[in-house]
């Protein structure tokens, strides 16, 4: 399937509100995590059921809750009942390869982004859907499998520093966004690595390998692009929205935001220039290269021009030719074409023609 178009035969006319799974399945289980926190007590636990959750939502503290395999459609039909989520939403969280968006409802704030992650053993790059559901006591975030790169914040949160366990979900949603962003930064500067890397190997080896190698990263590029650039719209959005489910005081952190998805794309905006610079020093390297093949082949050609000229008049079948008869004859033609072929060859040096 195509890596920056998908679309499947069977979303072709459902409707928006349908609970119907769309993109690759990534869990064979739906996997439910509670972390309850204020600044007394930090409770982190695994659920059986949705209603086991619906407890923290009429609580005080603040409640993060995990669901990792969106999958199961009996599953999220029972988040949506149970916490009153409009279909739509639950609809846009099944859709993995929906692009970020954030929507406001009466009950809620809804986000979606995509979490990139890079595999140093096979150096290829994933991605995953991430939705964010947050209410005034709870924030519920939706992943495709289990596994991800939140790991920093739960252990902020298990060692109760203050900033997170002082501040609600809104605050824990900057959190979790500033993570998404950071591994945008992170993937990019290792992939930078790799492309800074290839300049010097241009230099010194200009191989079809190179080329190949610049394809490749023009490819991871345009697909961390694709995917950046969308979320960049996002958080714009994000910040412009005037809703009751965040703090004003939090503003400024999703400012910070927007500053740091703004440098992650400027960072693959400069990089994307300078694989565009490699490809053309590649190929102003093999024109050259090219150039002084041409030059060598065209001086070659040239100096034979003349001893074939002399090789042929020599060559006629005629019995009358002055000189055929004369006993250094051929010793004197020969000398003749070593001379023209030294000239020559000096002459080119002088004019510097290779």
């Amino acid at each position: 399937m195509a890596r920056f178009i998908k679309k499947q035969q069977k979303e072709i006319g459902v409707s928006p509100d349908e609970l119907l799974f769309i993109g690759k399945k990534k869990s064979e289980n739906t996997v439910l995590k509670i972390i309850d926190y204020d600044k007394n007590n930090v409770k982190e636990r695994s659920i059986n059921s949705v209603k086991e959750a619906l407890a923290y939502q009429e609580k005080t503290t603040t409640t993060w809750f995990n669901i990792d395999g969106i999958d199961k459609a009996e599953i999220m039909q029972e988040i949506a009942e149970s916490f009153h989520f409009d279909h739509f939403i639950i609809a846009n969280v099944m859709n993995t390869h929906a692009r970020p968006v954030v929507r406001e409802h009466d009950n809620c704030l809804f986000l979606s982004i995509k979490m990139l992650q890079i595999n140093d053993t096979e150096n290829s790059i994933s991605f995953e859907n991430l939705s964010l559901i947050i209410t005034k006591s709870v924030l519920m975030s939706f992943q495709e499998k289990t596994g991800d790169v939140f790991e920093p914040v739960r252990n902020r949160i298990r060692k109760q520093k203050k900033r997170i366990i002082n501040s609600g979900t809104d605050y824990l949603l900057f959190a979790l966004l500033d993570v998404v962003i950071d591994n945008y930064i992170y993937i990019l500067s290792i992939l930078g690595d790799r492309i800074e890397s290839l300049e010097v190997a241009l230099l010194q080896n200009s191989e079809k390998s190179i080329i190949d190698a610049i394809n490749n990263h023009k490819k991871e590029l345009n697909y961390l692009r694709k995917n950046i650039l969308p979320a960049r719209e996002m958080l714009v959005s994000l910040t412009k929205i005037d809703s009751d489910f965040i703090n004003s005081k939090n503003h400024v952190h999703f400012k910070e935001l927007q500053n740091n998805i703004n440098h992650a794309v400027e960072i693959a905006d400069s990089y994307r220039e300078i694989l565009s610079d490699q490809l053309n020093i590649y190929h102003t390297i093999v024109s050259t290269k090219l150039n002084d093949i041409m030059k060598f082949l065209t001086v070659f050609s040239v100096v034979f021009i003349p001893l074939t000229f002399i090789a042929g008049i020599y060559g006629t079948n005629f019995d009358f030719v002055p000189e055929l008869h004369y006993k250094y004859s051929y010793f004197i033609m020969l000398g003749a074409m070593v001379v023209i072929t030294i000239l020559m060859l000096l002459y080119f040096k002088r004019k510097k023609w290779f």
